[in-house]
């Protein structure tokens, strides 16, 4: 395992001022966190993506507190010194405030969590403000924002008029007043991030396609090993493509195994030829 310090809060505002961008990834199991935490990627995010990348499913929508608690908790044994998120699925914090609380509350007891993370802007401030007054550092999350896909048209970038852009800034402000240390910005235009990074007092934008100018970027690590079959969005960057890698491994698996090439006496184990002579007799 590494050897570097837990990264905290106080970890992330270091790097912000001293002008060092900050590794955010998506990651929901054991293995890939592992690998994570050895490249020193310093946060990770179980998002509520993973009802597409790891389910199946064509949207967020049906991810459940279960879901996200059960792939929090592998997560967080594979990388233990990342700066962990657990997402808020829907309607796990909608429907109150009081839900909100009771719902981070078993990301951090139950899954080992530094913070959560919750879509929306100013219609959800009173939702940060009350998770945070419970002691628990919540991140916002504007711009496109998947579980609101329906409402937003489809999956296309967001505040690309000056009036959407200027909703966009006042919810980003809505969220830092309320106490969220950080908003994550998904599909905005570059430059109304790098509006809402310069205008942000005590609070750390993070960048999901919307340019270099905030203090992070956030990946999805599907999109950008090619393991996510459906599409590969825009804003993702191929860095391996591990998912044709992958198939053409089972692709020559499943040649081997109808030749009868696979397998081979060294991935199996033999019987010393005494012991197998008495086998016989014993049957």
């Amino acid at each position: 395992m590494t050897d570097r310090k837990k990264v905290i809060l106080p970890t992330l505002f270091k790097k912000v001022s001293d002008g060092q961008p900050i590794t955010w990834l998506t990651c929901y199991d054991y293995p890939t966190a592992y690998l994570q935490e050895q490249a020193g990627i310093d946060m990770i995010l179980v998002g509520d993506s993973l009802g597409m990348t790891m389910l199946g499913y064509d949207s967020t929508l049906p991810v459940t507190m279960e879901d996200m608690i059960r792939h929090t908790q592998a997560v967080r044994r594979g990388a233990p010194t990342a700066f962990l998120v657990g997402d808020m699925p829907y309607m796990s914090y909608q429907a109150s405030v009081e839900s909100a609380i009771r719902n981070a509350g078993r990301f951090m007891a139950e899954a080992g969590c530094d913070a959560i993370k919750l879509e929306g802007g100013v219609a959800m401030a009173d939702r940060i403000k009350g998770i945070v007054d419970a002691g628990i550092p919540a991140i916002g999350h504007l711009g496109l924002t998947p579980q609101s896909v329906s409402a937003l048209g489809g999956f296309r970038v967001q505040g690309k008029s000056a009036a959407m852009a200027k909703k966009i800034l006042d919810d980003a402000k809505a969220l830092e007043n309320a106490g969220a240390f950080a908003i994550l910005l998904e599909l905005v235009p570059d430059r109304l991030c790098k509006l809402i990074t310069e205008r942000a007092e005590n609070c750390i934008i993070m960048s999901l396609g919307s340019g270099r100018d905030a203090h992070g970027q956030l990946l999805i690590y599907h999109d950008m090993f090619g393991l996510y079959p459906k599409f590969t969005p825009k804003m993702a960057k191929v860095f391996g493509n591990a998912g044709e890698v992958i198939l053409n491994g089972l692709k020559q698996y499943a040649s081997e195994v109808t030749t009868k090439t696979f397998p081979q006496p060294e991935n199996f184990f033999g019987m010393k030829d005494e012991e197998y002579d008495e086998l016989l007799k014993l049957i």
